[in-house]
């Protein structure tokens, strides 16, 4: 078995900017698994909320050697970005030497479509109505939110888009007081879900909080060490493989947040059509799917996943699994 850890970088169809910052290009590292003549593939996103670099990373990958296995992986790596894209590297692997799909090697039903949400970047309120009116088309939009003038951008979502369903990602950008500032006004214009309102640490305040709209914890969020922390705060748990360490790990944290009574959301980082094949697999019956990356790019890898009226298609094998 041989490992090896690429950089890929996509450029973006247009300047994405959050709270954090801008960005007009997706940087990832792509990692392939050889063995017996047969290749399996992953991607993750290193972020730098959790300390993670593209170097970092790589380093942690370059760092592996020997026969890997899925479960061994939780003994040599942490939860996160390099797990992550070895962790999927090895289900392709085993699925090609296999010549099954990997949703029939977790025993899991056969993946159908399912409609994602399309994130608006943060911009000044003209600019995110426009944006808003142009995809006023589609069913979710999720808007990029945290900074002092929010209820502007709201509005002007809400006036570009009168049909859409919202949802609200504060992206830790909200003290609790301006949350419950906020609250009513999140109800009256018909958000269906707030996403990581409150800073990670400082989280506890939402504890007997009157949640007029779910609340969803994120950055919250990583796998299923972190559900003892998120009682009594939380309504749904954000999903993305580059926290959970892998697909292994998202599928049991799925299972275990549904078991506690949780809903369940299937996020992503911009990232390519190979970083959200894996994905489409959690977010089968999600309360919320959030796999658009691929639709942020101004070109994506070959055999892209297909995205339509429908919403985001289970990958081809060509691309994954």
């Amino acid at each position: 078995m041989r490992i090896e850890v690429s950089r890929d970088v996509f450029p973006l169809a247009q300047v994405f900017t959050i709270s954090r910052g801008s960005r007009t290009e997706a940087k990832v590292l792509t990692v392939r698994i050889h063995a017996d003549g047969v290749t399996g593939r992953g991607e993750c996103v290193p972020y730098a909320r959790y300390d993670e670099t593209l170097d970092s990373v790589a380093a942690q990958i370059e760092g592996l050697s020997g026969n890997l296995t899925r479960a061994g992986l939780y003994d040599l790596l942490p939860a996160g970005a390099a797990r992550n894209a070895v962790d999927c590297a090895l289900w392709d692997l085993e699925a090609k030497r296999a010549d099954k799909r990997v949703w029939e090697l977790a025993g899991l039903p056969e993946p159908r479509p399912e409609i994602t949400a399309y994130t608006l970047s943060l911009a000044e309120p003209a600019e995110m109505r426009a944006q808003a009116a142009k995809n006023a088309h589609r069913p979710l939009l999720k808007i990029k939110l945290g900074t002092p003038d929010d209820m502007p951008r709201l509005e002007a979502v809400r006036a570009g888009a009168p049909k859409s369903t919202i949802i609200v990602d504060a992206n830790e950008g909200w003290s609790a007081a301006v949350y419950a500032d906020l609250a009513p006004h999140l109800v009256r214009l018909g958000v269906a879900l707030v996403e990581q309102p409150l800073p990670a640490g400082e989280d506890d305040a939402l504890i007997g909080m009157e949640r007029p709209v779910p609340v969803c914890a994120d950055e919250s969020a990583h796998d299923r060490t972190s559900l003892p922390h998120l009682k009594g705060k939380y309504d749904v748990v954000n999903i993305k493989l580059d926290k959970t360490g892998g697909l292994t790990e998202a599928l049991e944290l799925r299972a275990a947040a549904l078991a506690e009574g949780y809903d369940v959301m299937v996020g992503c980082m911009v990232g390519s059509s190979l970083a959200m094949a894996p994905a489409t697999l959690v977010a089968q019956g999600a309360r919320v799917v959030d796999l658009d990356g691929p639709l942020l790019l101004g070109e994506d890898r070959e055999n892209a996943l297909t995205f339509d009226a429908a919403g985001v298609h289970p990958p081809l094998a060509a691309l994954w699994g």
